[in-house]
């Protein structure tokens, strides 16, 4: 039984890893830019939807929306900021730049919201769901759920919406996109704001599984830096499949190994990995944005 609880344990962390980085995923897939500030932005909207419910009284369902709008306008933010280095793809400028405002974003978090954890409550969270002897919270039901109707969503939209066939052209070529009449720039204001309204609803729905830390977003970043490069660049099934495959061995890891090497097991998986297929899981299957 406490392997099929270290299983069970193992899926719902992999949703959790895989809703974390689908912004990520979409970020690199078209800009082609990775963004080292994406575990704070996380950090910060589990604040914002703890603030919401704890200070401002608004339900979780309420407290959601408001994180992932806070999280669009602070994506639409760094994008304005780094939107020359966008256009040049100049990824030294973008790396430096996404990490200091990472750490900016953790300053301001500490200053607002104080350095103390806190522990975010929601409706979903503080009930159990029987299965039998499992141990199991509708709160982990619900990420499963969510996360796979938001994958299937997205993919349903690059392959079969107007936008979704703009954001592939970007992908593919900025400069021949921008050519022919695309708002390249607005596409890239877009997939900022996706990016972070979208980490921000990760954060709603998974922070209530771990304290609210101001120093959580360096771990967040790490894992979610994992799938993204294991699922293959800009690949959303990719991705989706990378984050079960992670939290799986993470969770099992942890259990009958140490929970402390757990992210250099992670790492030396990678590296593997990417030896034995280096264009990661989309390699094989195609599945990537474009």
């Amino acid at each position: 039984m406490n392997l099929i609880q270290q299983l069970v344990n193992g899926l719902v962390l992999g949703h959790a890893y895989a809703l974390v980085a689908i912004g990520w995923t979409l970020l690199l897939g078209v800009a082609r830019l990775v963004n080292f500030g994406h575990g704070q932005m996380y950090m910060l909207g589990a604040f914002v939807t703890w603030w919401a419910m704890s200070s401002a009284g608004a339900p979780y369902l309420l407290a959601v929306p408001i994180a992932m709008v806070a999280g669009a306008l602070i994506g639409l933010l760094m994008q304005y900021v780094m939107l020359k280095a966008t256009f040049q793809q100049n990824l030294v400028s973008i790396m430096i730049m996404t990490l200091g405002w990472g750490y900016l974003l953790q300053g301001v978090a500490a200053l607002v919201f104080g350095s103390t954890g806190q522990i975010l409550e929601t409706p979903l969270s503080v009930i159990d769901f029987p299965v039998s002897e499992l141990w199991l919270t509708w709160q982990d039901v619900a990420i499963v759920v969510v996360t796979l109707v938001f994958f299937i969503a997205l993919q349903l939209v690059l392959d079969k919406t107007k936008i979704g066939r703009l954001v592939r052209m970007v992908a593919e070529d900025p400069k021949l996109s921008q050519l022919s009449g695309i708002n390249v720039r607005r596409i890239y204001y877009c997939v900022f704001a996706f990016e972070g309204a979208a980490v921000a609803f990760a954060a709603a729905m998974v922070a209530p599984r771990t304290p609210i830390l101001t120093s959580m977003g360096f771990e967040e970043v790490i894992m979610t830096f994992v799938v993204v490069v294991v699922g293959g660049i800009g690949s959303v099934k990719g991705s989706y499949f990378a984050g079960i495959g992670l939290g799986v061995f993470t969770a099992l890891f942890g259990a009958y190994v140490s929970p402390a090497y757990t992210t250099a097991a992670a790492f030396l998986v990678l590296i593997m990995l990417l030896v034995i297929r280096p264009g990661g899981l989309s390699s094989s299957t195609g599945m990537g944005v474009h």
